[in-house]
């Protein structure tokens, strides 16, 4: 029997036991070392050789993944590990670190009960460090720390043992300030700490680790290793110390199984009635209850089709049952069910029980995200990526015969990773793809030149603006065109800390009315403005503030529509609008219902959304970035020139070890080809990371000449409404 066939019964007789089942994630920044560790833990459990460890990568199953040298997809894998006498068996997620596909470790969150959360000794937390900590906390999923490339620290900044510490101690600070500040408001504390286990050390790379626990069972003290690095004597450290056993005990220890996660998990993730029977069963982690099964991602395989890997919170999937996807009619059959060994997916002929992450073919309807069950469910809370898209590119096939094709693929695309957006121009043809960053489109369209066969030509990036509006305007009005229906309407901004609850999904209509009240006055609305919300549409609120008005009521859903239309393509240059709270503050409705319908409200509503943003004096808004270089410092000036000459800001510049770190924000259209001119700019000698920072209000010098320049390519008319004289 092969090693791997042996594995997979392995982890097949575990299955039925949720208190010996770790369901965990690994997440870091990029280049951190995630998936080198990885590689260690499968090494460890007896599912790769131990001599190719750390080389080899196996969690990157992707060519692009091996060429680029990065983790792109999120990859699953399951294993056993022996704790205390005890075989447990480890559901581990390999997450990506680079900022642009940050979508997957936020839907990887959802899957786990535990984090891992990777820091490099040299570097430190670094600010993807901060935002996938954020993700696991949001989730309700408990954090462990390892520091990896402590061998860094020994050989290359030749530290002796108090420098050493200390640089130590500080990481494990910084991420417990961060923890601590994430979880002020909960009964636990998931600080981390050296004395209780709950923190690691190691080298991913030469393959030994160790912890406070595992230097009191071998004896082996710093100084030992220190002396062993500096003495080249890895392997030795290696065979004493080896850090697959050090992690995967910490792992057994302090993760929470399903039973220990799963009542704590739930509030946070469903809000269906807590006394509801379902309820009561995805607490308990039931396997004779209904199935409740959440797709966190969605694969292709070229064999079985589409493949929906998610977290089993209740019930036992089997072959062939019948189940519903939130969102969609009718009900999708399963195939079949499996787990991920890696790359290989590995078939069944059992069903999974609850507490499992498993691979299910056969659920078409499904989309990442989605809630899939054997009876008609409140589904789970939508999964909320903290960032936006803010690139596009334009893709077209360059035969017309592969036209069928590549709008498959793109559909495709767009199931399986929902942070992109996919739009087909009506009156371009074109097919826009909208992403996170220049590298998520680049990943994206090389698959589909790839692995799909279809020859695309792809159109230079393009930045998402968004308009916004500044002031509070005076009441305006719209009017039909059969002049018998009027709305009066105002605009004002919404306060940030509403914008940020409404992108978190803390505030939402699908959420009971008391509820969402009472989320809306935490975040600073008044009471009364809260009663009468009527709509929500991205991050923009209507409010009803009529009275008493007949056939109000009956038309609301034409007046949503007119909204939501001049909402996605705002009066300057039809870019989304956000964070802007309008109020209906009367409406003069024809009596007879023939002059009131669709032809007459939703263009009046139109009109009047777009003049009250102009009334408030609505200006557009540039996505930023912040921007962090590391860099010796001799190339100091060069470095922090490339972001000022991008209209961007330096706002911090410190020391340290060796490097200088400059750190500031910049405009997203500037930082197009950034990558070139900052390596010719230091001679290759910087490394560099950037995070979206959101939207800010672009200067007033450019507003103009931007909003021209897109209206131009969007094939619109030149001429700005003269109401917009303060542009």
């Amino acid at each position: 029997m092969g090693r791997r066939k042996k594995i997979v019964q392995e982890c097949e007789k575990l299955m039925d036991k949720p208190e010996q089942i770790r369901n965990i994630a690994i997440a870091a920044h990029v280049d951190h070392g995630k998936t080198t560790l990885s590689d260690n833990l499968l090494a460890g459990a007896g599912m790769i050789s131990d001599e190719t460890a750390g080389q080899q990568l196996a969690m990157d199953t992707k060519e692009d993944e091996q060429e680029r040298g990065i983790t792109i997809d999120a990859a699953n894998v399951s294993m056993t590990h022996e704790w205390e006498g005890e075989n447990h068996l480890i559901n581990l997620i390999d997450t990506p670190g680079h900022v642009d596909f940050g979508g997957d470790v936020t839907r990887a969150m959802r899957a786990v009960d535990g984090a891992l959360v990777v820091v490099d000794a040299v570097e430190g937390a670094m600010p993807q460090t901060e935002t996938v900590l954020r993700q696991a906390l949001r989730e309700g999923v408990k954090p462990a720390l390892f520091i990896n490339k402590v061998d860094r620290l020994i050989n290359e900044l030749q530290e002796g043992p108090e420098e050493m510490q200390q640089r130590l101690v500080d990481v494990i600070t910084d991420v417990n300030e961060l923890i601590r500040g994430m979880t002020e408001e909960k009964d636990y504390d998931w600080t981390v700490s050296v004395e209780d286990g709950t923190v690691a050390f190691g080298s991913a790379l030469y393959k030994w680790g160790v912890s406070m626990p595992s230097m009191e069972e071998t004896g082996i003290s710093f100084g030992d290793i220190m002396e062993l690095e500096r003495g080249g004597d890895r392997q030795e450290l290696h065979e004493r110390t080896p850090l697959s056993d050090v992690v995967l005990d910490m792992v057994a220890e302090h993760f929470p199984d399903p039973l220990d996660a799963q009542p704590r998990r739930i509030p946070t993730v469903w809000r269906g009635d807590s006394e509801s029977d379902i309820a009561r069963q995805m607490r308990e982690v039931d396997d004779d209850g209904e199935v409740v099964f959440m797709a966190t991602d969605i694969s292709m395989d070229p064999h079985a089709g589409e493949i929906a890997t998610g977290r089993l919170f209740s019930g036992t999937i089997r072959k062939g049952q019948e189940l519903y996807v939130s969102g969609t009619a009718g009900k999708n059959r399963v195939q079949s069910v499996g787990v991920f060994m890696g790359g290989e997916r590995e078939e069944l002929d059992r069903g999974v029980p609850a507490g499992n992450i498993a691979a299910v073919t056969g659920l078409r309807d499904a989309i990442a995200g989605s809630t899939v069950s054997s009876v008609e469910m409140t589904p789970f809370e939508s999964i909320e990526h903290i960032s936006e898209p803010v690139i596009t590119k334009s893709v077209e096939a360059e035969r017309m015969d592969d036209l069928p094709k590549l709008i498959q693929t793109l559909q495709q695309v767009a199931k399986e990773d929902p942070t992109i957006r996919i739009e087909i121009n009506e009156d371009t043809g074109e097919h826009l793809i909208s992403g996170q960053g220049e590298l998520h489109l680049e990943v994206i369209t090389q698959r589909i030149r790839d692995n799909q066969g279809i020859p695309v030509r792809t159109g230079e990036p393009i930045v998402v603006y968004r308009e916004q509006v500044q002031g509070q305007s005076h009441e305006v009005e719209g009017v039909s065109p059969n002049r018998h229906n009027k709305f009066y309407i105002t605009a004002e901004p919404l306060s940030q800390d509403i914008v940020d609850s409404i992108k978190l999904g803390e505030i939402s209509m699908d959420m009971p009315e008391l509820e969402r009240r009472e989320a809306l006055q935490e975040a600073g609305m008044d009471k009364d403005t809260s009663q009468n919300v009527e709509h929500i549409h991205g991050t923009n609120i209507l409010i009803d503030d009529t009275k008493g008005i007949q056939h109000l009521n009956e038309t609301m859903e034409l007046v949503i529509e007119g909204l939501e239309e001049a909402l996605d393509d705002g009066p300057l240059a039809a870019e989304p609008v956000q964070g802007t709270l309008l109020r209906l503050h009367d409406a003069r409705l024809h009596e007879d219902t023939i002059h009131r319908g669709p032809a007459q409200v939703i263009p009046a509503t139109r009109d009047a959304v777009h003049r009250s943003l102009i009334a408030g004096q609505v200006k557009l808004l540039e996505p930023i970035q912040n921007v962090r270089i590391d860099v010796a410092s001799e190339y100091m000036g060069s470095a922090s020139g490339e972001i000022q000459g991008r209209r961007g800001r330096v706002d911090d510049m410190y020391q340290e070890g060796d490097l200088m770190v400059i750190e500031g924000i910049a405009p997203v259209e500037e930082m197009i080809g950034f990558s070139s001119d900052i390596r010719s700019a230091t001679e290759g000698r910087a490394s560099w990371n950037t995070e979206n920072a959101g939207f800010r209000v672009l200067s007033d010098n450019l507003q103009r000449e931007k909003i021209m320049e897109i209206r131009e390519r969007k094939g619109m008319k030149l001429e700005l409404s003269q109401a917009i004289d303060y542009i």
